[in-house]
């Protein structure tokens, strides 16, 4: 029955409906709710495709123009995708008003229909992370990673302590904000967005450099470390006190998860592998390591962590295999059909009406803001300062791409807010801070990475008759023996 397929939708439990109408109603609000996702999903690549192709035909990273286009199609100016969480009911919504008058989709239903269809897309997004961090995994290099984890693991620490340091105390100090208010927007400078900043380094061909390790391990390691910060700050908001017991867990099982994923994965993928070989159907690699990844995804959100470490991690331990490089392939098509999901809604969710100077109870946020987006950039920036043994990297780069705050910022400001801890200055603060670090970090990486790439010089010598030429590149300095031109 179609109520089985959309649990979400109550009024179509058959205690709610009398028995002659209940096939009827099941079925229409079924179809309603596949119609509304189907529009929803034609929107989203609609406006995911503009706003990309517009980006790279200006040089700018495609997935800026995929944020822009979910902002515009989203509550701060169409209203074609918009979200129940925001605390709309579906009456704004262009997609509803599109299916009343096309479906005859009756306004009693249009909440139900509403909330289904925000609940489906939500998980699509999800999905299109998890896969995006998979992809990611696949083509990073888990040797270089484990050469440079210590090193991330410098950068991601400095990383969460300067700028909440920094946040909290300025707040306090500056702005005479409450402690509890203070710690919960100053924990929400800590965390990167790791999604944002690998989508951008693979589109610029980064993602296997040094620094591209360097961030990807240390945004990881951000991750793990803003988990237990919201943990922690969590707690404190809803009892005034940190369950100390709740963080060690947090701590330990990251921990463990991270370190046995990796360990074990490495012992059963030649068998895995094996197991693939002798399979005679259609994608049975994708399929098996599509199982693989939501195994562990799966473990990871189980025990309170993020499902997609769990998806990075299956990526890293396939591409330890031989089928690499055909998984790396195969996995395109999916990531091209979810990952575009993923970045709108995160546009479409974000409100740029708090941007407005011009209604007075957004003047004191604005300036809460401009403070916070200093320690944000400031935060994060400092952290390439924190590498060592690492001659010649691009310190400034590595900052750079520890910037964007995304989805995991927008997590620290509905958790405040429907705690009841931040008031509507400091919320609207903390959203523009996120508004803001998600889209300056992706030009800005372009910027640091094309400046680097441009250094180049030829440095005559001479050497038994001939000129050496010295080509500089970002990993790697080439000498090249060129004869001089006969006269």
């Amino acid at each position: 029955m179609t109520w089985v397929l959309f649990p979400a939708l109550p009024f179509l439990h058959p205690l709610n409906l009398p028995a002659p109408l209940l096939a009827t109603a099941e079925t229409e609000s079924g179809h309603m709710v596949v119609a509304a996702v189907l529009l929803s999903l034609v929107v989203i690549y609609l406006a995911s495709k503009l706003g990309g192709e517009i980006c790279a035909r200006i040089d700018l990273p495609p997935v800026l123009g995929e944020l822009v286009g979910g902002v515009i199609i989203g509550v701060s100016a169409l209203h074609l995708l918009i979200f129940p969480e925001a605390g709309e009911d579906g009456s704004h919504s262009m997609i509803m008003a599109l299916l009343q008058s096309t479906a005859h989709l009756s306004p009693e239903a249009i909440p139900q229909v509403f909330q289904s269809q925000g609940e489906v897309i939500s998980v699509l997004a999800e999905l299109g992370v998890i896969i995006l961090l998979f992809e990611i995994g696949l083509e990073s290099d888990l040797k270089e990673l484990l050469r440079v984890g210590m090193q991330a693991t410098v950068v991601a620490v400095v990383g969460v302590v300067t700028p909440f340091a920094l946040g909290t105390g300025g707040l306090m100090l500056i702005f005479g904000v409450p402690p509890v208010p203070a710690i919960f927007a100053g924990a929400a400078l800590t965390a990167t967005s790791i999604g944002i900043t690998a989508k951008v380094l693979a589109e610029l061909q980064r993602l296997s450099s040094r620094e591209g390790q360097i961030i990807i391990g240390a945004a990881v390691m951000d991750d793990v470390l803003g988990i237990i910060v919201l943990a922690v700050v969590a707690s404190l908001a809803r009892d005034g006190k940190v369950e100390v017991g709740n963080v060690i867990y947090l701590i330990i099982s990251a921990g463990v998860f991270l370190i046995g994923s990796i360990w074990l994965g490495r012992l059963i993928s030649p068998f895995l592998v094996g197991l693939i070989n002798n399979m005679k159907t259609r994608g049975q690699l994708l399929l098996s390591a599509l199982i693989f990844a939501f195994i562990l995804s799966y473990i990871a959100a189980v025990i309170q962590l993020e499902a997609i470490l769990g998806a990075f991690a299956a990526g890293l331990i396939l591409a330890e295999t031989e089928k690499q490089r055909e998984l790396e392939e195969q996995i395109i098509p999916i990531a091209d059909m979810l990952t575009p999901i993923f970045f709108v809604v995160v546009g479409a969710r974000t409100d740029v009406g708090v941007l407005n100077p011009l209604v007075p109870e957004n003047r004191e946020g604005l300036i809460m803001a401009s403070f916070l987006i200093l320690v944000a950039i400031f935060g994060k920036v400092v952290t390439g300062l924190s590498v060592f043994g690492q001659p010649g990297i691009n310190r400034l780069a590595i900052g750079v791409g520890m910037i964007p705050r995304g989805e995991v910022g927008l997590v620290f400001a509905s958790v405040g807010a429907s705690s009841g801890v931040l008031g509507k200055s400091l919320e609207a603060a903390i959203i523009v801070m996120v508004i803001l670090t998600t889209f300056l970090a992706p030009p800005l990486l372009r910027v640091v990475f094309s400046k680097e790439s441009n250094i180049s010089a030829e440095v005559p010598a001479l050497n038994d008759g001939k000129t050496e030429a010295v080509n500089l590149s970002p990993d790697l300095v080439e000498l090249e023996s060129v004869e001089p031109e006969s006269n």
